[in-house]
C-alpha cells in the first residue's frame, strides 16, 4: 500500500495534529507492506529531506514560518502552493494508492485538487479548528471557507473525527457524507506514572497546551487565585507558549501570584512526561477541543484530570472517577474540583490510577490498525 500524507505541520512544528501524524508514522513503519511519503512544512526556509524509516520518507517544503506554534495565513498559502507542486510529481513517479490529509484546511485543499486533476482519492482527518465554530477567533473566516470545506469532505472517501462531539459539528455544517470516528491516543509506555509520587506540599496543578485565549489558561489562574486566598496552599505550572503569553503573565502578578505559577514555556514532546510525573491534578479548562491529546498523555501519567464538557471529555473522564467536568467559563465549578484534591490527597492516587486505566484502551498500536482497518475496507 502507498499512501501520500499531507500535514503543514509536524513536530516540532504545531500541536497535536503533526503529535498525531508522528505517532501514526511510528506504527505505520512496523508494517513492511506500507509505503508512506509525507509532505510537510520545514523549520525554516530551505526545503528538508528526512529518511523517517526504510519505507517513510518527509519532505518539507518551506514556508519561512514565524511561529513554531500555529501558522500564519501566508504561511498555509505557501505550504499550499508547494505540496501540491512537490505531491503532483511524486504522484506521476510513485502512483499512489490515496492520499492522507491532516486537516481540511490547507492539506485537505491539496488532497481535494490532486484528486480533480490526477484521480487520486483521499482521506482527510478533521482537526478541530477546520470545523466552522470550532474556534472564536476564525468566526469571521469560517462563513468565506464553508463552501471550500464542504467540498473537499463530500469528495473525500472518508471523512475522519476525533469524538461525537466533532461528528455533531461537521453535521451542523453538511451530513451529506460518512464520517468515520478514530480517536486520539498517546504512547503508554513513554507517558506513565512515576514510580513513587509524593503528595507532599503544596498541590501541584499542571497544564500543558498551548497559551491561546481558546485553551482557558485564564480561568486556571482565576481558579489558583481564589484557592490561595481561601488558604490553600496550590501552585499552578502552565507548560506551552503561544500568543498569550505575556497577557497571562501580566494577569498573574497583578493576582499577586508571583511564586504560585510557573511559566515553563515551550517543553520538546519527549520532556513533557517528566512534569507530568511532577504534578497532582492536570486542567486543561479549553473552550474546544477535539481530543485532547494532552489531557490523554496526562492520564498515561496517572493523573486525575479537570476538563471542560467539550469535545472527547465525555470518553476522557467519568465524573468522580477519574476527574471532573465543567463548563467553559465557569470558574466556580473549576475551583470546587481543585479543591476537592485540595483537601484531599487521597483523591489524586484514587482518581489518577482510574485516569491510567481509562487510558490504556488509546495506546497509538491499535489506533493504527484503525486505521488500516478502515483503508482497507474502503
Amino acid at each position: 500500500m502507498k499512501i501520500l500524507m499531507l500535514d503543514n505541520e509536524f513536530p516540532p512544528l504545531g500541536g497535536g495534529m503533526g503529535t498525531a501524524n508522528q505517532a501514526v508514522l511510528r506504527e505505520f513503519a512496523k508494517k513492511p507492506d506500507l509505503h508512506v511519503d509525507l509532505i510537510t512544512s520545514a523549520l525554516g526556509g530551505r526545503s528538508e529531506f528526512e529518511r523517517f524509516a526504510e519505507q517513510i520518507s518527509i519532505y518539507k517544503v518551506p514556508v519561512w514560518n514565524q511561529n513554531i506554534h500555529h501558522s500564519s495565513n501566508r504561511e498555509l498559502a505557501l505550504f499550499t502552493i508547494q505540496a501540491l507542486v512537490k505531491a503532483y510529481h511524486l504522484h506521476r513517479r510513485n502512483g499512489y494508492d490515496f492520499s492522507f490529509a491532516w486537516s481540511a484546511v490547507p492539506a485537505g485543499a491539496v488532497a481535494l485538487v490532486l484528486n480533480d486533476l490526477l484521480g487520486l482519492p483521499y482521506y482527510v482527518w478533521v482537526s478541530g479548528p477546520d470545523i466552522p465554530g470550532f474556534e472564536k477567533r476564525y468566526q469571521r473566516l469560517y462563513p468565506l471557507i464553508t463552501p471550500m470545506l464542504r467540498r473537499i469532505w463530500k469528495k473525500a472517501r472518508r471523512v475522519i473525527a476525533k469524538c461525537p462531539e466533532e461528528v455533531e459539528m461537521i453535521r451542523a455544517v453538511d451530513d451529506s457524507f460518512p464520517i468515520e470516528i478514530i480517536e486520539n491516543g498517546v504512547d503508554l509506555e513513554h507517558f506513565s506514572p512515576p514510580d513513587d509520587r509524593s503528595l507532599d506540599g503544596a498541590l501541584r496543578v499542571i497544564c500543558s497546551a498551548r497559551l491561546i485565549e481558546r485553551k482557558g489558561q485564564r480561568h486556571l489562574i482565576q481558579a489558583v487565585h481564589r484557592l490561595n486566598q481561601e488558604g490553600f496552599d496550590v501552585n499552578l505550572e502552565l507548560v506551552g507558549d503561544g500568543d498569550a503569553m505575556n497577557a497571562y503573565r501580566q494577569y498573574a502578578a497583578s493576582l499577586g501570584l508571583n511564586g504560585k505559577i510557573a511559566f515553563s514555556g515551550y517543553v520538546p514532546r519527549e520532556h513533557i512526561q517528566e512534569h507530568l510525573q511532577q504534578a497532582h491534578v492536570f486542567a486543561l479548562p479549553s473552550y474546544n477541543e477535539g481530543m485532547a491529546l494532552a489531557a490523554l498523555e496526562a492520564m498515561g501519567c496517572g493523573l486525575p484530570v479537570v476538563l471542560t464538557r467539550t469535545g472527547g471529555t465525555g470518553t476522557l473522564v467519568e465524573d468522580g472517577v477519574n476527574g471532573f467536568s465543567h463548563d467553559w467559563e465557569d470558574v466556580e465549578a473549576l475551583t470546587a474540583a481543585l479543591r476537592r484534591f485540595a483537601q484531599d490527597r487521597g483523591l489524586v492516587t484514587r482518581m489518577g490510577a482510574a485516569s491510567r486505566q481509562r487510558a490504556l484502551p488509546y495506546g497509538w498500536e491499535e489506533l493504527a490498525e484503525k486505521y488500516l482497518d478502515l483503508f482497507e475496507r474502503n
